[in-house]
């Protein structure tokens, strides 16, 4: 029968259950990305202690003293803002994986699923009974995405790692920083949200190829792999023998590519051809510099791009960057921008008119803000619509789901597969 538009769910990935076995960012961001599209995202979560996200901080926020519904705070001091940017949207459960009775409740659940991610060590999700292996015989169509810091396979794959290490070993962190300083990790967790991406990517593929097979899948994927291909024109230049540098704000091919310093903060100015060059100098009345052959072509203005740099520092100097802006992005139409701090990132007017900040109903907080996706489908709808859930919220309600009694889950309590009343 052919499919009607009224067959067609609003949300591309609405009948699609996710498990998701991990902690801290990299799967965490990758189910988020799931969810966002309208996946059922489950956290299976450690009893009394849960992810390891819960625990970052500070800061922590303190729940509704008078909240007395299920679920709890991980935390000793609260909820973890942390937390709350990886989980939106999500139902979270507390299963005792080391107990027969937990174990058999997530393979209960496995069933029913379509898509389980893991980001154990290699070889603990085997040693947990929680492998591919283990988890295809429950369900032969299952999706199934692991995440290591370097593969399963190589001289490292037995190492533990971290978003600090791979930005290392990714030589990420030699290309970034000042030129004349030590080398610099990115502000941002930035080889974890790499790897999320590309993991949801690959569930999404393997779903689709599904769709077509009807065969599931396993995905293995290293943080280390996943950070190289973002690499681009550092690459580039490695490939043909010359070593990539640490260059500040500037860019190895560009110029003028940076940030400069103006009356009362910075402005970012991106060059990106050779009429916006010329436009650029009519603009802040210097064309003297398009008759300077240092500064002829973009090759010529990378190769003295010091000396570019002093000579349009010493104009931006002269006015405060609103100033510059004004001038440059909205009389002009150039290329241009003001470098915020991360508040005013999140509070300016191209952020609010794009929605990208809403607050969403939290039982225990009252409402939480959430930073949405930036997905917008002309046919089909994407966004969060839940809180980050408190440890172990939905436990019993999904067990119920799932066909256990009340008995049957009293027994899961007295014998540690869950945790007891709260």
């Amino acid at each position: 029968m052919d499919e009607t538009d009224d067959d067609v769910a609003d949300r591309i990935l609405e009948d699609i259950t996710v498990v998701d076995l991990t902690t801290f960012v990299t799967g965490g961001f990758a189910t988020l990305m799931l969810a966002n599209q309208g996946a059922e995202v489950i956290k299976v979560e450690r009893p009394n202690v849960g992810d390891d996200n819960r625990h970052s901080g500070p800061p922590f926020v303190e729940p509704n003293p008078d909240y007395d519904g299920p679920g709890k705070t991980a935390a000793e001091n609260g909820e973890s803002p942390y937390f709350w940017t990886i989980n939106y949207d999500k139902l979270s459960v507390e299963f005792n994986l080391k107990t027969e009775a937990g174990l058999e409740a997530l393979y209960d659940l496995v069933a029913e699923a379509d898509v389980v991610v893991e980001n154990f060590r290699p070889g603990t999700a085997e040693r947990l009974d929680v492998g591919y292996g283990d988890l295809r015989e429950v369900n032969e169509d299952i999706v199934y995405c692991s995440i290591s810091a370097f593969g399963e396979t190589g001289p490292w794959s037995d190492r533990p790692g971290y978003d600090l290490l791979v930005q290392g070993t990714s030589g990420i962190m030699s290309v970034t920083g000042p030129e004349d300083g030590d080398p610099v990790k990115v502000g941002l967790p930035q080889t974890d949200l790499i790897t999320a991406m590309w993991a949801a990517f690959g569930i999404v593929g393997s779903l689709f190829r599904r769709e077509l097979t009807g065969e599931g899948d396993r995905i293995e994927i290293g943080m280390h792999d996943a950070s190289l291909p973002w690499l681009t024109k550092q690459a580039g230049k490695a490939f043909v023998g010359e070593e990539p540098e640490r260059m500040g704000t500037k860019d190895p091919v560009l110029a003028p590519y940076q940030s400069f310093s103006t009356a009362d903060g910075y402005l970012n100015v991106g060059c990106g051809n050779q009429k916006l060059w010329e436009e650029l100098c009519v603009a802040i009345d210097r064309e003297d510099l398009l008759e300077d052959d240092r500064f002829e072509s973009n090759p010529d203005r990378v190769e003295h791009m010091d000396e570019l740099e002093a000579e349009l520092e010493a104009v931006f100097r002269d006015r405060p960057t609103e100033e510059w802006v004004d001038l440059l992005a909205e009389e002009h139409g150039l290329p241009v921008a003001p470098l915020y701090d991360v508040p005013t990132a999140l509070d300016n007017e191209q952020t609010a008119a794009r929605d990208v900040i809403r607050e969403i109903e939290h039982p225990a907080l009252g409402t939480v803000p959430v930073i949405e996706h930036p997905l917008n489908y002309e046919h089909a709808e994407a966004g969060f619509s839940g809180a980050p859930p408190l440890l172990g919220e939905d436990t019993e309600a999904i067990l119920g789901e799932l066909g256990y009694s009340e008995d049957e889950i009293a027994a899961m309590r007295a014998d540690g597969a869950i945790p007891g009343e709260r």
